[in-house]
């Protein structure tokens, strides 16, 4: 379920053209190595696992849609850091991460 989600955002990333291709290009990547970091936590915290991804893709599609709602871009990246809240000592990479991935789409806006 977890790389199926993150198969989905990859591929709504690379078909949407409601940002460039440098946004798309530095998403791709952090979702990839979000991938890796997912897969790590899922050995251990399978349903916190879910969480992230699946928060992760919400506000992937809040933020690349063509007609962007500001509340509910800010509603979903708010579920997507408070989803690593507690991981900062044992996944410090991953809130890390998160943190990046949140910065780059809530700017896709601006």
């Amino acid at each position: 379920m977890i790389e199926e989600t993150l198969g989905k955002i990859e591929d709504r990333l690379q078909q949407t053209e409601a940002i460039k291709d440098e946004q798309k290009a530095e998403l791709l990547r952090l979702v990839s190595t979000l991938r890796n970091e997912v897969s790590q936590l899922s050995h251990t915290h399978g349903e916190q696992a879910q969480s992230i991804t699946g928060f992760a893709a919400v506000s992937t599609h809040e933020a690349t849609r063509e007609e962007k709602d500001p509340k509910l871009v800010e509603l979903s990246l708010a579920g997507l850091k408070s989803s690593v809240e507690g991981f900062e000592k044992s996944h410090p990479k991953l809130v890390q991460l998160v943190d990046r991935i949140c910065t780059t789409l809530a700017n896709l806006g601006v």
